[in-house]
């Protein structure tokens, strides 16, 4: 039984200590493993990346951390701003890799349309679009995809997703992940730096993002730290108020989309204390007041949970070997 009543102050971090632990475990592991001079850091203007890149300049100072800028066709027209406004405020030397070149090599926009025509046959250039799913408070079994379009007259249009379309809609998607890490990988390289991994505690745990994509990395910083506490340890490094006021979005689809439309189903504040509550032992009663909703909602969240760990546990697991190769260790 856990020891403290359920409430939001659970996660109270001190802050400046907080920091210290992490830019001390940054240098330690960039000296003793990595053996690397520095670190990249992939900045998409949201507070995950934004935050990292503040410890990493505060780990082992601006001259040694370079931030990647790579919107593309899709992004949010304040991408580019917010994530110069980052590298600005820290100091550090940028590249700016708009990667829809690379991804219309791939036939990723021409891949993507022609899924979503599978559900909305009128799809064509011009259109936007996003996957939403159900609040996880709503249901009780599958979590079902729909997709929403708006047309350039601004006519939104929402359709069930069939399974097909949605698999290949993100696998198509899957690709601008894959193609930041691997300019990522490129420029780290090139410098002799680490590749830095910009996922919370929530996305981590949940399985929020793309293997040898988003998911590849050589050092997360911050996949201990709940997402609530990722804000508040934004704000007390400095990373500029524009993005510590800004609500989590993917950044992936043409249309705006939030996290809790996409993958959480609940607001991250709710979902830090549900994942929190599950995590320490207190009971969906115990929880409940606390983010509003009633114990039977706090109990369908806490199966998502679970199921999302079921799903999506092969994305953590390295290559499956037939059998041990001594001589390497992990």
């Amino acid at each position: 039984m856990p020891n403290k009543p359920f409430s939001k102050n659970l996660l109270d971090l001190d802050l400046e200590q907080e920091a210290q632990k992490i830019t001390s475990q940054i240098r330690a592991i960039l000296s003793k493993q990595l053996k690397r001079r520095g670190l990249v850091v992939a900045l998409s203007g949201g507070i995950d990346s934004s935050t990292c890149l503040a410890l990493a300049v505060k780990a082992i100072g601006p001259e040694r951390v370079f931030g990647l800028l790579m919107p593309e066709r899709h992004s949010s027209d304040d991408t580019l701003d917010l994530s110069t406004a980052v590298a600005d405020t820290f100091h550090v030397d940028r590249a700016h890799e708009d990667i829809s070149g690379i991804l219309e090599a791939l036939g990723f926009y021409n891949r993507y349309d022609e899924a979503v025509r599978q559900a909305i046959p009128q799809y064509d250039h011009g259109w936007k679009s996003k996957i939403v799913i159900p609040n996880a408070t709503e249901t009780k079994g599958f979590n079902l995809f729909s997709i929403v379009a708006q047309s350039p007259d601004g006519t939104i249009v929402k359709e069930r997703l069939p399974l097909k379309a949605y698999l290949e809609i993100v696998a198509a998607t899957n690709f601008k992940q894959r193609t930041r890490k691997m300019l990522e990988y490129y420029h780290a390289d090139r410098l002799n730096y680490a590749v830095t991994g910009t996922p919370n505690r929530l996305e981590y745990d949940q399985g929020f993002f793309v293997k040898l994509g988003d998911g590849a990395a050589d050092i997360k910083p911050i996949a201990h730290l709940y997402k609530t506490q990722v804000y508040k340890l934004a704000a007390h490094l400095g990373v500029p108020q524009a993005i510590c006021h800004r609500a989590p979005t993917t950044d992936t689809y043409s249309m705006p989309q939030g996290q809790d439309e996409f993958y959480f189903s609940l607001p991250y504040d709710k979902m830090d204390l549900c994942l929190y509550g599950k995590n320490n032992g207190y009971t969906p009663d115990e929880v409940a007041p606390t983010v509003d909703l009633t114990p039977d909602q706090v109990q369908r969240v806490y199966d998502d949970i679970d199921t999302k760990r079921t799903t999506t546990r092969y994305l953590h697991l390295p290559a499956q070997l037939i059998e041990p190769v001594p001589e390497i260790k992990n």
